[in-house]
């Protein structure tokens, strides 16, 4: 079976640290820059999307499908069990590391998974509409992420405080959500995904944002019942995708979960 070429970066230096990503690419660059001081922190992306292929030889991009390839790609690129950390369908692949027993700790913000069919149709509604409205922007996505009333209706549903965003990363965001090859696939893929119950045996945290609208926090408690030895964080004023929400609460989550 062949492997993916996976888009994958280096930053600083230290015991590594696998941060997985998708259409949250741009999200992550502030916790990333409060890392490198003690990490060398390797950004990978999901395949089908940022810089990443689609998976190879017509396979169907599920959930359990994708980590599995992240694992393959860990084995190609000399990583030996590292920790790991991931948001949305990022967090979802985490906890299937997890699951295979191949990270060190996995750290899960918002995941997918814990929502039932209605909530799932919501939320992949939600995120389709949003990229058919990217696509038709087009070049004009800098015009949107220029002003702050558009960075909110764009990201009202992602983060909490969408004004926070740079105007280049919510225009690189747009852009990702626009281009991302696998998206309809893996949109279609994932819909009927739901994470069941394991115990695990590395350590694995489960964070969730008050304000996430996208996979309401009373998902969380459903994944407190499905894994209860697991460790399960609240983020007061985050939304579904926390990182830009509170950067220094997030690094400082991954820093602790990855020291174990």
């Amino acid at each position: 079976m062949s492997v993916t070429r996976l888009a994958g970066s280096h930053h600083g230096a230290g015991p590594a640290l696998v941060v997985l990503r998708q259409l949250d690419r741009e999200g992550w660059s502030p916790v990333v820059e409060l890392l490198v001081g003690e990490r060398e922190v390797v950004t990978v992306d999901l395949p089908g999307f940022g810089d990443s292929p689609p998976l190879p030889d017509g396979r169907t991009p599920t959930v359990q499908a994708l980590a599995a390839e992240v694992a393959r790609w860990f084995t190609a690129t000399g990583l030996t069990r590292p920790p790991v950390a991931g948001n949305s369908l990022g967090a979802a692949v985490a906890l299937e590391l997890a699951r295979m027993g191949v990270v060190g700790s996995a750290v899960a913000l918002s995941p997918i998974g814990l929502w039932t069919g209605p909530e799932a149709a919501y939320a992949l509604g939600s995120l389709r509409i949003a990229r058919r409205t990217a696509q038709t922007l087009g070049h004009r996505t800098a015009r949107v992420a220029d002003s702050p009333l558009g960075r909110t209706l764009a990201f009202w549903q992602l983060v909490a405080r969408p004004r926070r965003l740079t105007a280049e990363a919510a225009d690189g965001a747009l852009r990702n959500l626009a281009r991302s090859p696998g998206f309809e696939a893996t949109r279609r893929a994932v819909r009927r995904y739901r994470l069941t119950g394991f115990t695990p045996g590395v350590p694995v945290t489960i964070a969730w944002g008050t304000r996430d609208y996208l996979t309401p926090r009373h998902q969380a408690h459903r994944a407190a019942r499905l894994l209860p030895a697991a460790s399960h964080v609240r983020l007061p004023g985050c939304g579904h995708s926390p990182m830009t929400d509170d950067p220094g609460r997030i690094a400082a989550l991954l820093l602790s979960a990855s020291r174990g």
